[in-house]
């Protein structure tokens, strides 16, 4: 009865429209009221506040913080700029920039929906003047936007590394090799596309204003250097390297590009506060609705099932790809990365796959379920931002799932796509 009333509840809420954060506190509590175990006002807020007593989700609101300021002082139009300089030449010019741009910003925003309504909005502006489709631009900016929670620094996997224990400064490497080989799978997605419907190519505008333009964006593309190398290096954590990522930006915007006015500040921290307390909200609720799944005995029974269909790793890796492929599509990544993981980890762990390779695995899988309808919050970003219809703006975007679904594959196969780097510059011993 405990387990058919959070379920469903959850379920039931979310389809008649309550918020996210308040449909897992209310399933929860429902739940609660069913089952006979203690339910008191106390034990509610203890177990939500309980969700946020955590050091490493301070990195979240800093790092959303960092990409807009980065946005907000004109740094993301330096950015595109300088990779149109050095891919413009190829097949697809801007749309190869695009996915260079996206690469680049990763290091800076971690977050995939801040790329694509933040610098997605440069790059499909340029595309636009140059005559690329409308379709084609969206496609594109969707699918680079992706990069960005692979490519360290992730608040996906600060939120995966919260949940499981695990190192965010291993999941941060992990996901070094994942993002470049999409980068390469949608470039040459872009190429293919390109030769065959005639797309425009940049001319390369010479060496000196390639120098002109590496020099304008040399600060920017420091910040993912200064991040990985602190990290790297020891000098500070992961959560500690968001608050450098503030800084510098702060730094930048304010003294290097002269954007960043006392107006501009105030919209800036609204605008981070705000999203920060949605996903805070979530988080806390979440945590409630965990510690109630874990009672109902729910998680141990999902574990069982899993392992009755197979104790191949490969094989329940894949099982689970297909499972989060589908959840994806219908639940915030945030949410389903508190919830599953819980559920999931055990499970995975017990079959000897390493943590940090299932980590980054959960999150490219999730991070695909933005691109997805009926609920992938991307295409809702970028339909904000052209004038095409929804359906039109998820057919667009459908064919571009599928270099993304071949490097997930790929580093769900060879978990050393994920695990060489971290364990080679963090150590073995390490986990």
């Amino acid at each position: 009865m405990m387990v058919a009333v959070l379920t469903i509840g959850l379920f039931a809420f979310l389809l008649v429209g309550v918020p996210v954060a308040l449909a897992l506190g209310m399933a929860a509590a429902a739940s609660l009221l069913v089952s006979g175990l203690p339910f008191t006002p106390t034990i509610l807020s203890m177990r939500t506040q309980f969700g946020l007593q955590n050091f490493i989700l301070l990195g979240i609101p800093l790092f959303i913080l960092a990409a807009k300021l980065m946005n907000t002082a004109g740094i993301t139009q330096k950015i595109f700029r300088f990779a149109d300089t050095l891919v413009g030449f190829m097949p697809g010019g801007l749309a190869q920039a695009n996915v260079v741009a996206s690469l680049i910003f990763s290091g800076m925003s971690g977050a995939a929906v801040v790329d694509a309504s933040g610098l997605g909005q440069v790059e499909m502006k340029a595309m636009r003047e140059k005559g690329y489709p409308e379709r084609f631009s969206i496609a594109v900016t969707a699918a680079s936007s992706i990069i960005g929670p692979i490519f360290p620094p992730s608040v996906p996997m600060i939120v995966f590394s919260f949940v499981s224990g695990v190192s965010v400064g291993r999941l941060f490497l992990g996901g070094v090799v994942p993002g470049l080989l999409m980068t390469v799978a949608l470039m040459v997605m872009v190429a293919w596309y390109a030769r065959r419907g005639d797309y425009p190519r940049e001319r390369f505008p010479g060496w000196a204003m390639a120098l002109k333009h590496f020099v304008d964006a040399f600060l920017p593309l420091m910040t993912p250097v200064i991040l990985l190398g602190g990290i790297w290096s020891g000098i500070f954590t992961p959560t500690e390297a968001a608050a450098v990522a503030v800084a510098y930006a702060l730094v930048i915007g304010i003294f290097a590009m002269r954007e960043l006015g006392p107006r501009e500040l105030v919209q800036v921290f609204v605008e981070t506060a705000r999203e920060s307390a949605v996903i805070g909200f979530i988080i806390a609720t979440s945590s409630l609705f965990g510690w109630v799944l874990i009672r109902s005995g729910l998680t141990l029974q999902i574990g069982e099932w899993l392992l009755s269909i197979t104790t191949d790793p490969l094989g329940l890796l894949l099982i689970i790809n297909v499972l989060l492929l589908v959840v994806g599509c219908f639940l915030d990544s945030t949410v389903a990365l508190l919830i599953l993981t819980p559920i999931l980890l055990p499970v995975v762990i017990k079959l000897g796959i390493d943590p940090v390779h299932f980590g980054v695995v959960m999150v490219l899988n999730l991070m695909i379920g933005l691109m997805t309808p009926p609920f992938g919050m991307i295409l809702f970003v970028l339909q904000h931002l052209s004038d095409l219809s929804f359906d039109e703006v998820v057919r667009a975007t459908a064919p571009f799932l599928v270099p993304l679904i071949v490097v997930l594959l790929l580093i769900t196969v060879f978990p050393s796509l994920v695990t060489a780097l971290p364990d080679a510059l963090m150590g073995v011993a390490r986990k």
